[in-house]
């Protein structure tokens, strides 16, 4: 029997048989406590006030049958039953298990002297009918409210198979894709999708998925009319507790085209307005071009080769926006050297050569106020910078210097030695390269000599 305290109403008008089935019970231990009813009155006053484990009633009584003791079978909290008749009634028996009675006994002093065995045989598939009783309701109760949400929901929320196929979907579908309930009965997710966005969705599905884990995926669907919009789908895989297959998909999906347009839109602004910037600073140089023709070129030079060279490097294209800027800006300050020193033909005095030196501290004057060429700033304000600190404008040593300014250093200087000057000629490419490699450690960073010269080669060689 079961080994927690069981109550048991037996309703039973023959004392006889009653006092036969108390005694079977009476070995089966102190936590059994059973409830004897000699009526129908009786048993209704009893069930008022409490709620036995089981009821074992006759099924004739003075005052009525006990069909009336049956409980609802969609209450969850149902007390099973087991009816006794006499020999002859099985046919009435049958009809209360049809009515919901959990057994039926055929009176003899065999079959009650068993009826503990038959209670606790009763009480168990009691319970577990019970728990059966609470599940479907729960079930039926979350169904109501994911319907009720589902279907005044602006969102598409939708149910399918492993296969893709819409078992379910709100009525919003009429609304963001132009289609009733009825069409996309049974249609598959995939032929929705624009061909361009299936593959991402495919790559998604082969991912396992994680009980409760959501996925969200921005992709194009395919509207009644022909039309695509973009949709905003948040999706969670269903799983079997006992297996961990994928029984169903469940998703929420929402229409985002206004909202793609719009960043669409912003795109081509900041675009617009990159490109508005570079052309600003392509006018600078221009500008500077004009006032020194004697290198006019070196800028253009030295900007292709110094992504050249920061891409060999491997870094990001985010970066070399910023150091193609650089490169383009590294000269910038000298528009505020006076033209009797930028043009002087002869010698530099001490002052004008510091007057000279000058010009990265002008470059970083006009620069960093301007938010956006704040990233730009390393090549101009410190590309004579020197690895053993002998540079300015700040005396930087090593790797003090930052990176793209240790890089453009080599790449300056290597156009200057190799480009015709009105005052020298343009030095041979084995003369330039022996410098560098004579200078590397000392003005120079070693391990980007190395790098460049390397370049400088594979270069030669296309």
């Amino acid at each position: 029997m079961l080994n927690k305290p069981v109550l048991i109403l037996l309703v039973e008008d023959e004392l006889s048989h009653a006092e036969l089935i108390q005694r079977a019970f009476e070995n089966r231990g102190a936590h059994i406590r059973l409830h004897h009813a000699q009526t129908l009155s009786d048993a209704r006053s009893f069930l008022t006030s409490s709620q036995p484990d089981l009821i074992i009633a006759d099924w004739r009584l003075p005052d009525g049958d006990s069909m009336e003791l049956l409980p609802s079978v969609a209450d969850s909290k149902n007390i099973p039953v087991i009816f006794m008749t006499s020999y002859g009634n099985e046919r009435l028996a049958v009809e209360a298990l049809k009515q919901g009675a959990l057994d039926y006994v055929v009176k003899s002093s065999e079959s009650m002297m068993d009826m503990p065995h038959i209670a606790e045989r009763a009480i168990e598939q009691g319970m577990a009918r019970s728990e059966q009783i609470r599940m479907q309701k729960a079930l039926s109760e979350s169904e109501a409210q994911f319907r009720l949400l589902a279907e005044n929901s602006s969102d598409m929320i939708s149910r399918n198979d492993t296969q893709g196929r819409f078992f379910y979907i709100s009525p919003a579908v009429q609304t963001i894709l132009g289609y009733s309930q009825k069409e996309m009965a049974d249609q598959r997710a995939f032929n929705f999708v624009h061909p361009e966005d299936l593959p991402k969705i495919k790559a998604m599905l082969t991912v396992k998925p994680r009980n409760n884990s959501v996925y969200t995926i921005s992709y194009r669907a395919r509207r009644k009319d022909g039309s695509y919009v973009w949709l905003e789908t948040s999706a969670r895989a269903i799983l079997d507790e006992k297996t961990g297959d994928v029984t169903e998909i469940q998703a929420a999906s929402r229409d985002i085209t206004e909202r793609k347009r719009a960043e669409e839109a912003l795109q081509i602004a900041h675009r617009e307005l990159q490109d508005a910037y570079d052309r600003t600073i392509e006018g600078w140089i221009r500008a500077l071009d004009l006032r020194d023709r004697e290198i006019e070129g070196h800028t253009k030079r030295v900007t292709e080769m110094t992504m050249l060279v920061a891409r060999a490097l491997g870094l990001p294209e985010s970066e070399i926006v910023h150091i193609r800027r650089g490169a383009l800006l590294h000269d910038i300050g000298k528009i505020a050297i006076p033209d009797e020193i930028t043009k002087k033909t002869g010698p530099l005095t001490a002052d004008e050569w510091d007057e000279m030196r000058m010009h990265p501290v002008y470059a970083y004057k006009m620069l960093s106020p301007i938010a956006y060429l704040k990233p730009a700033l390393d090549i101009p304000y410190c590309h004579h910078e020197r690895w053993d600190g002998s540079g300015y404008p700040r005396k930087l040593k090593g790797e003090e210097i930052p990176l793209t300014a240790r890089m453009f250093a080599i790449i300056d200087v290597w156009d200057a030695l190799i480009t015709d000057r009105p005052y020298r000629k343009a030095s041979s490419k084995e003369a330039v390269i022996a410098y560098l490699k004579e200078e590397a450690g000392r003005l120079f960073d070693p391990h980007l000599v190395e790098l460049f010269l390397d370049l400088i080669e594979k270069e030669g060689k296309q």
